[in-house]
């Protein structure tokens, strides 16, 4: 795990899923996947928007490289995973099933995310790939 991400991690469990630093006043929580080829837990904290008491969507950026992270992958590969939610009193563990979003579907929400937070379309214009959108529902 990168030393951002292990920081950033670190930060979300002491505020009770509130960090500072580049994510103050972001909607952060912590994916718990498996991992594809390990078959091991693997944590990673992400930006994430939902509206209302919906599910859940993620959006795998990668900071607009040409290449989905691993963790897309590993929720390719094992859709049953978690979410950490914190609202700065206590953090929640949520179990959730991930499903890939298609066109319109999809576009429709990076479009909202991109509209609130810029650096996402930033994100889509410095890769030729489309920007996989992931929606966590869940399973509690």
């Amino acid at each position: 795990m990168s030393d951002f991400n292990a920081q950033v991690i670190a930060d979300f469990m002491a505020t009770n899923g509130k960090p500072g630093g580049y994510f103050k006043d972001a909607p952060v929580l912590l994916l718990h996947s498996t991992g594809a080829k390990s078959g091991q837990e693997r944590t990673l904290p992400l930006m994430y928007l939902r509206e209302g008491d919906g599910p859940w969507f993620i959006f795998a950026s990668f900071a607009g490289n040409d290449s989905n992270p691993d963790w897309f992958h590993n929720l390719k590969a094992h859709p049953d995973a978690a979410i950490s939610i914190g609202d700065g009193t206590e953090i929640s563990r949520v179990p959730v099933t991930a499903r890939m979003l298609e066109g319109d579907e999809r576009d429709a929400i990076y479009a909202r995310q991109a509209s609130l937070y810029p650096q996402f379309a930033d994100y889509q214009n410095k890769t030729s790939r489309t920007i996989p959108v992931v929606e966590l529902a869940s399973r509690g």
